[in-house]
């Protein structure tokens, strides 16, 4: 049986270790301050575990609290997905299917896809979250999502699939002043001695250790003076006069008036976006997604910014 009471604790655990205060944590939960204070004294008692430590600088987790945050935080997503597929079981809908995307695939990749998707099964619920590269494999491993689309490369582990989907060829985002600026092609090696705004390796190390390795190949090993979120926010940087970028060449697009991209002269492509789903789950709703996708026959073309 569901214990409701302690579902209701846990929450309120959540907030106050969420927003690191009691007081911004009541308003988050719509209600007063003392009774907050006093469910959470009564998950302490019933836990036997100090869970807050309470000072000037607001609520602090202790080690014990801290411990079981993870695993609260996840329990609570999941009562949450629980919800709704109730809600939508309730409306008649058979059952649902959670995609994780980054950027580039909610852009372009992905909408297409959903649309013949819900065309052909109407009576499913598709659940879209944005996701980081490297997050994709663990949220596919631990379930959390069904289909991945990410920049994934390499051997993924036994049971995931992957198939690529998008790529592009490599080019560099130089300020128009520069003196490679009015160059057709530029060759890697010249750009031994320039500051690199690269893309953030904790968020795609596939994309990052790609572009590392082709600049030790051209025989330097680049000085990266920033790690940014998007490939954007390097086009950006550059424009700051921050450093070059190596970017995809469909970036070119997106410059503004103070950058230019030109392609490399050598040729070095990357993968933009690829599709990734564990073969060791049993779903057929997944089954008939990637049977959607292989229909449509993608081109493998990039559009847009990788994430």
């Amino acid at each position: 049986m569901i214990n409701f009471r302690l579902l209701r604790h846990l929450w309120m655990f959540l907030a106050v270790a969420e927003e690191q205060s009691f007081s911004r944590a009541a308003r988050r939960l719509g209600m007063s301050q003392p009774p907050l204070t006093e469910n959470i004294q009564v998950l302490e008692q019933a836990l036997k575990i100090k869970l807050f430590d309470r000072s000037r600088r607001g609520a602090q987790l202790t080690p014990a609290g801290a411990a079981i945050f993870p695993s609260v935080k996840k329990f609570v997503e999941q009562m949450k997905s629980l919800e709704f597929a109730v809600a939508e079981a309730a409306a008649g809908q058979t059952g649902t299917l959670t995609i994780g995307a980054i950027g580039l695939a909610l852009l372009n990749n992905l909408p297409p896809v959903l649309d013949k998707f819900r065309v052909d099964r109407p009576d499913m619920t598709i659940a879209v979250k944005e996701i980081d590269s490297v997050s994709a494999v663990p949220m596919l491993l631990s379930g959390d999502i069904d289909i991945a689309f990410a920049r994934l490369e390499g051997d993924l582990g036994p049971t995931i699939k992957s198939v690529p989907l998008a790529e592009d060829r490599l080019a560099v985002a130089i300020p128009r002043t520069h003196a490679l600026a009015s160059a057709t092609r530029i060759r890697l090696p010249s750009l031994a001695a320039e500051d690199f705004v690269m893309f953030a390796r904790e968020l795609s190390p596939v994309y990052f250790d790609c572009l590392i390795s082709a600049c030790r190949a051209s025989g330097f090993s680049p000085r990266v003076l920033h790690e940014v979120r998007t490939v954007s926010s390097q086009i950006a940087f550059v424009g700051c006069g921050q450093g070059i970028a190596l970017v995809p060449a469909s970036m070119k697009k997106l410059a503004p008036e103070n950058v230019v991209v030109r392609p490399l002269k050598e040729v070095v492509n990357v993968v933009t976006t690829a599709m990734a789903w564990d073969t060791s789950r049993n779903n057929p709703f997944i089954e008939q997604f990637i049977a959607v996708l292989t229909a449509m026959k993608p081109t493998r073309k990039n559009a847009a910014e990788p994430a």
